[in-house]
């Protein structure tokens, strides 16, 4: 079946599976797996998230292996499948928080207009913009404590911090986002 080079599928048995050979995609799914699930507890704002984003990362690689331009590209392709997971998975939850704010403050019912809706998505992309540009671990604390309102104690115990460093980072994420926000509305201004 091919040797496994640092836990990852060799370039022969990638090969073999980009051709669409069924036993090497299954091993090639399988030994890409820990290194999935490794990459979405760290980029990923929940356990239940990264399992998800893991998931279907996976699912992408047996479906589309066959695309991969070079075997020795399996890690960052990986990597950026994770990736996108997890930011949609928080994009469509803060998405979702924004609609809902954003039908309470027209009042349920009413419809607003084309350029209100324009207007809200282009500032929910602004927020997310600025919140992707944080460092990762600010980042997470960040999305698991205002975005996903976890207790401030599991996001600690979470992402293996203290309570009191989980603070710092959420004040320093907080702090980061609001200036970011600022420079941009001063650059529109």
């Amino acid at each position: 079946m091919g040797e496994l080079r640092r836990g990852w599928a060799s370039d022969q048995l990638i090969k073999a599976a980009q051709d669409g050979d069924a036993d090497s995609i299954a091993a090639v799914v399988h030994s890409a797996h820990p290194h999935v699930r490794r990459f979405a507890r760290h980029l990923c704002a929940s356990p239940q998230d990264a399992e998800d984003a893991a998931q279907e990362a996976l699912i992408v690689l047996y479906r589309k292996i066959g695309t991969l331009r070079a075997s020795a590209a399996l890690a960052s392709w990986m990597f950026r499948i994770v990736r996108h997971e997890c930011l949609r998975r928080v994009r469509r939850l803060t998405d979702h928080d924004h609609d809902l704010d954003h039908d309470l403050a027209l009042g349920v019912g009413r419809a607003s207009s084309a350029e209100d809706e324009v207007l809200t998505r282009l500032e929910a992309e602004r927020v997310a913009e600025a919140i992707r540009a944080l460092p990762d671990l600010q980042r997470r604390v960040l999305i698991m404590r205002d975005v996903l309102g976890r207790p401030g104690r599991t996001v600690a115990e979470t992402l293996g911090l203290s309570v009191p460093a989980m603070k710092s980072q959420l004040h320093r994420a907080r702090s980061a986002l609001r200036l970011s926000l600022l420079d941009a509305a001063n650059t529109r201004a």
